[in-house]
Order: structure tokens, then sequence, then C-alpha cells
């Protein structure tokens, strides 16, 4: 690594009661794809840099990765849309760590670019860390201040790749048990060869076939795959 319940009847309203995903470090899965980035979580805080940057696509783990970091490292999670005209000594106090998830859409904006440049220089005075996420890393980014993106440029980065057949099996699988849902190995394939390749995509599915079971009465089945992929507008 670089320096990783009783089914209701039929027709009976299915509510679409909000699914919290835990965070615990063991419900994240380590695969090849991820597991620098993971090295770099579990070495906190001995890191080279003040930032660190979690880069890869959409739905490969960064968040759940930054959502550990935050609990480990007991972080300030900010908003991207709190950037501008940030105080970092009233956002901070005495907290020496922080994490921002994707803020490159809004660094082309000088004042959310400044308060970003003084976030970081507030944490790198105190030897503190701040864990940033994107799809490219900040090298790459359109950044209104000279001063922040020079800053940037020296975060260390770690990437993660899209997920392999195996970690997406898994994460499947996961996503399932979560809702006490043990689907058949013919329901995972038959997904895993239709819906996008991200974590993202699958949870949709996955929650659009709970509600699918519920609201029939049915099974996770593929033929209740297979409507509802159709119902989410999804070639089968």
């Amino acid at each position: 690594m670089s320096e990783p319940p009783k089914a209701p009847a039929v027709g009976q309203l299915a509510f679409d009661f909000p699914h919290l995903p835990s965070f615990a470090d063991t419900d994240f899965l380590i695969a090849p794809c991820n597991a620098d980035a993971v090295a770099w979580i579990e070495r906190w805080p001995e890191w080279p840099a003040t930032a660190l940057a979690l880069v890869g696509p959409s739905g490969a783990g960064k968040t759940h990765l930054a959502r550990i970091f935050e609990q480990r490292a007991e972080a300030r999670v900010i908003a991207v849309d709190a950037l501008a005209g940030l105080d970092p000594i009233a956002i901070l106090g005495d907290i020496r760590t922080a994490v921002i998830d994707d803020p490159e859409a809004v660094l082309a904006d000088m004042r959310a670019a400044e308060g970003l440049f003084h976030l970081y220089n507030r944490l790198a005075a105190a030897r503190g860390h701040l864990l940033i996420t994107g799809r490219r890393p900040p090298a790459r980014w359109t950044i209104a201040l000279p001063d922040l993106s020079s800053r940037l440029a020296t975060a260390a980065v770690a990437e993660i790749a899209t997920p392999d057949d195996a970690l997406l099996a898994s994460i499947l699988a996961k996503l399932f048990a979560d809702r006490q849902i043990r689907p058949s190995a013919e329901v995972v394939h038959y997904l895993l060869a239709r819906v996008d390749r991200s974590a993202d995509a699958l949870a949709r599915v996955v929650a659009a076939l709970d509600r699918n079971a519920l609201a029939r009465g049915r099974a996770v089945s593929v033929p209740l795959a297979s409507e509802t992929l159709r119902e989410l507008g999804i070639a089968d």
C-alpha cells in the first residue's frame, strides 16, 4: 500500500421509512480498489501533510470513509455551502480536524475559496488535519484563490477505484442484509449484470426492490427485480 419482518398483505401500502446506513468501521468492505485509502485513514494522525484528499468515482465509498475518519478523529464536518464567509476559529473551537465532502464545485467562487483557505491555515497552524473528498485530485480543480490552490496541491491523495465484481457483490449482500432481506445468488448476479457499478446505484435498486416486495407481498426474486428495474428505467 502507498504511504487497505410479517410480510404485508398483497396490495398493502409500503411506507418509505428512512433506512439509516451504518458508518461503523466493520461495515466498510475492504478490497484492492480501496485498500490504499483505508490505510491512509488508519494511519492518521501520522499524515505527512495537513490535508488528505480521498479521490474516486461516485459511490466508491469516499463518504463512508470520511464518516469513519470523522468518528475516529472527532472531526468537525463542514458543509460546502458554509465555506463562503467561514470563520474557522468560531467553527472549530479547540477541534483540530475537519472533513469537507466534495468542495470542488464551490471553489471557483472567491468567498468559498477564501473560507477554505483560512480553515486550512488554522488547521495547519494547530498541526491538525483536513480530509476532503472529490472525484478528481485537488490539483485538477478550478480554484479562485491561487494561495489555496498551492496549499491543496500539497495534499496527500488516496485514490479509490471503481469497485470490482467481488466487492459489488459484497456491497449488494450488505445492502440487502441491512433490510433483513436474504436474496438468492441468482438475484445478486442478475442485478450486478444490469445496474451501474456503484454502491449508490445498488442502494437505490435495493431500496426500490424492498418497497415493491412489501407493497406486493412478494419475495425478492429475479422476476420482481426485473419489474423493479423497468420501473427505474434500467434496461433489462
